[in-house]
């Protein structure tokens, strides 16, 4: 176990021996008394829970009811939520890599999607340093309960990137809901009884068990709404009942477990009185998946794949009870801020191996008045980087992007014109207004360029790799 300096509190239970079901309740209550006393005098846990291609719209809180999210409507009522929250890619493998380190996912080397064609861009460079590096460095119990997707082979596992405990998959396997492989630290097996949304939940919940007593950190990322589209088929027929076609009723089964899931989840740190010691997180990887056919997202342009607003654009709830009142923010923020954040409220130094690229938010979830004015950036295309597809930068309220072309591997340099976009005025991204601002579109296309040229040089940086590395 590592060390944490914190003060213990200890409690003086009283017995009744002539009525064991009392004493196991009084166990139970003064087990839960003692956390929430020794959980003023240790820095806070941290749960971070990622969804995988679920869209803004398909909360129920933001989409008129058509999907079943009580417990995740819930929480949010309960944090500080960002209307202006982006994610760090229109894909999942360069998005985590984004949120792991705080830094743009080209420097990371992680830059495409499947890790079977693509194992040297699909995998956190060894000389990068992740949230859960830090944090374990500090202290804390780390665990990733989920999907990894950055990395596979020696010295890119999990378990070498500064997670104590892995229980999870690595994302370009046959994964599906109802039969899976299954990481428990090295050891794969296939689990082909439980379903797979249950199965993270009864883990993440285990983790938490394990580590009540001193400071965690445990990073739940969900594979659902990803494909393959599975569900019980019970919680399918009543979404299919309601009009919805088989995809979208799948999708929204699928999402209406995991809901269930996070709220027994929540329950738990509740229960064993860790709430108002717990910052609990809660995010997207990305927008929609075309694959799945079209439903509702707020109208927002563009889905996973691009870089508009539909593709990169995601829930985020910050909750600490107690802490934040919560409520809404309109600031811009995204996920390379979100380590630099994190490790603020745990009251630990940033690293400085690797200057991270985003910048602390704390200001804004406790005054919704305080500024975190940014600039970000965002690209991706399959395979290696083409920086004149799919590209975007937002400043302020305006937003350049050099437009999508193809998901292809195929790929040209593209010849179509950037668009600039005033969202505050156009949030679906559907007039152009190059035209009528020509200095802000000129200033952020080079401001576009010196970022690629940035990104471009550090992802191809020479470093030190494992021998056995392909």
């Amino acid at each position: 176990m590592k060390s944490f300096a914190f003060v213990a509190v200890a409690s003086v239970l009283l017995l009744l021996p002539e009525c064991p079901a009392q004493v196991l309740a009084g166990e139970g209550v003064a087990a839960a008394q003692a956390n929430a006393e020794a959980a003023t005098s240790r820095p806070p846990n941290v749960v971070l829970i990622l969804a995988d291609d679920l869209a803004i719209g398909d909360l129920a809180g933001g989409a008129g009811g058509r999907t079943r999210t009580p417990n995740l409507d819930r929480f949010a009522k309960q944090s500080v939520q960002f209307s202006q929250a982006y994610s760090g890619s229109c894909v999942c493998a360069p998005a985590r890599a984004a949120l792991l380190t705080g830094r743009y996912p080209h420097r990371t080397g992680v830059v495409t999607l499947n890790m079977n064609k693509y194992p040297k861009m699909t995998r956190l460079r060894r000389d990068e340093t992740t949230i859960a590096d830090v944090l374990g460095d500090a202290g804390y119990a780390t665990g990733l309960v989920g999907k990894w997707h950055t990395g596979r082979g020696d010295g890119f596992h999990p378990l070498d990137r500064g997670f104590d405990e892995f229980e999870g998959f690595f994302g370009s396997d046959d994964v599906g809901y109802f039969q899976y492989p299954f990481s428990q630290q090295r050891k794969i097996s296939d689990v082909q009884d439980q379903y797979l949304t249950d199965d993270l939940t009864g883990r993440a919940i285990g983790f938490v068990r394990r580590h009540q007593e001193h400071p965690f950190f445990l990073h739940l990322a969900h594979y659902a709404p990803h494909r393959p589209l599975e569900a019980p088929p019970e919680i399918i027929a009543r979404y299919r009942d309601q009009g919805f076609n088989e995809s979208t009723a799948t999708i929204y089964a699928m999402i209406e477990v995991m809901d269930r899931g996070i709220g027994e989840l929540l329950s738990e740190i509740e229960s064993l009185g860790l709430a108002e010691n717990t910052i609990v997180i809660f995010a997207s990887d990305n927008g929609p998946d075309p694959v799945t056919g079209e439903r509702f997202n707020h109208e927002l342009r563009g889905t996973k794949y691009q870089v508009d607003e539909g593709g990169i654009r995601v829930p985020l709830f910050v909750r600490w009870a107690n802490r934040f009142t919560p409520g809404q923010r309109d600031q811009m923020v995204t996920f390379v801020d979100l380590m630099p954040t994190i490790l603020e409220l745990c009251r630990v130094e940033l690293p400085t191996k690797n200057l991270v690229d985003g910048t602390s938010f704390v200001p804004v979830l406790s005054d919704a008045s305080a500024s975190h004015s940014t600039t970000r950036f965002w690209q991706w295309n399959r395979a290696h980087p083409n920086y004149t597809h799919n590209a975007a930068i937002r400043q302020g309220q305006f937003k350049l992007v050099r437009p999508f072309v193809t998901r292809s591997a195929k790929l040209k340099d593209s010849t179509e014109p950037e668009v600039l976009y005033d969202l505050q005025n156009d949030p679906t991204e559907s007039r152009d207004v190059s035209d009528k601002y020509p200095d802000v579109a000129g200033k952020m296309s080079r401001e576009l360029k010196q970022w690629c040229d940035s990104v471009e040089r550090d992802r191809v940086r020479p470093a030190a790799m494992p021998a056995d590395a392909e």
